[in-house]
């Protein structure tokens, strides 16, 4: 690279106006550790400014090099197949301009103590002495239509199990995938605990992320003899900041580099063959920029919500829709 960089910082982008506050506050945090770069952030979907509108400001001020970086947790779908669409589409149509795409956040250690602080955090408001052998750790993923995600969460549940010594951990996802958060605290209920947490590994707020707490709480009311505590999802806590900042230096250095080995896309995944080749396209063009809060007007006659109890799974069909502690579940409440 020898002209001069940029960075772009991709979202998702959310209808819950507080999702799209939180992630604006930690794009900000990041434009401070990089003094000597300019630093732009968009989102795919709702919010604005959208991905091209960052990248259209990096341009103007002269970026022949952009250094993009998915501010997602694991890379599924929209890591591996949206974001990488909408960047080639731009790096396409202006002549010059280089786009070098980084690597999720990932399973990294300084995530997993980050997400050990929120739940140590949670068991500090409660007044009631509980021994951690009595305690279960429900960790609750997003959940994807890619298997290699899922079970990045699964490893995070026992990176976090082991830490942290609690008597069992389990993990459930808010969507897509099984076991949804409902069924998945049903069977921790059986499991004989005085105590369970409930942390959302997410970065931000949302819909997806009150829900969760929605159904913690549904389950909490059944189960009173349970001690039920919410912790908080990870937002600009300074380790996440740390990763992001990382992954930008990654680019830098040429260790950028994902887990391609368990990726549905290029290798044959145990119920997933059928996808391997697929292309590499956004499907988010329809809801680019539309706007926040339930005043968009945006009406969806398909068969996905975008609050993304999905992961476009109509584009690359989920094997395991119907479930029984899946998807087709999923209630709104």
């Amino acid at each position: 690279m020898t002209g001069k960089n940029g960075v772009m910082i991709c979202g998702h982008g959310s209808r819950d106006e507080d999702a799209v506050r939180e992630f604006k506050v930690l794009s900000e945090a990041l434009i401070k550790r990089f003094p000597d770069m300019p630093v732009e952030y968009g989102y795919l979907e709702f919010a604005t400014p959208i991905i091209k509108e960052g990248l259209a400001k990096l341009t103007e001020a002269g970026v022949s090099d952009v250094l993009a970086v998915p501010a997602m947790l694991f890379a599924a779908g929209h890591a591996k197949n949206d974001i990488p669409s909408v960047l080639n589409r731009y790096q396409a149509e202006h002549a010059g301009l280089n786009i070098h795409y980084g690597s999720e956040l990932g399973l990294d250690i300084k995530m997993t103590r980050a997400a050990g602080e929120r739940v140590r955090e949670a068991l500090s408001s409660s007044n009631s002495v509980i021994d951690p052998a009595e305690t279960l750790l429900m960790v609750v993923g997003r959940g994807s239509s890619d298997p290699d995600a899922n079970s990045n969460v699964s490893k995070l549940t026992r990176q976090l199990w082991e830490g942290l010594g609690f008597g069992w951990a389990e993990t459930c996802y808010s969507g897509v995938t099984f076991p949804l958060v409902e069924p998945g605290l049903e069977h921790a209920t059986r499991l004989g605990f005085k105590r369970i947490v409930v942390f959302p590994y997410f970065l931000f707020t949302g819909v997806l992320v009150k829900r969760i707490y929605e159904h913690a709480d549904i389950v909490a009311a059944r189960h009173p003899e349970i001690e039920f505590i919410k912790a908080g999802y990870l937002n600009d806590h300074p380790l996440v900041l740390d990763t992001l900042a990382e992954r930008v230096s990654n680019i830098l250095s040429g260790d950028n580099n994902m887990n391609c080995q368990q990726c549905k896309y290029r290798e044959q995944i145990l119920g997933f063959e059928d996808q391997v080749g697929l292309p590499q396209e956004s499907h988010h063009h329809h809801v680019e920029g539309i706007g926040t809060g339930d005043g968009h007007n945006h009406d969806h006659d398909h068969a996905h919500d975008h609050d993304h109890s999905h992961d476009h799974g109509h584009h690359h069909p989920y094997p395991h829709a119907d479930h029984p502690l899946g998807p087709r579940t999923l209630k709104r409440i």
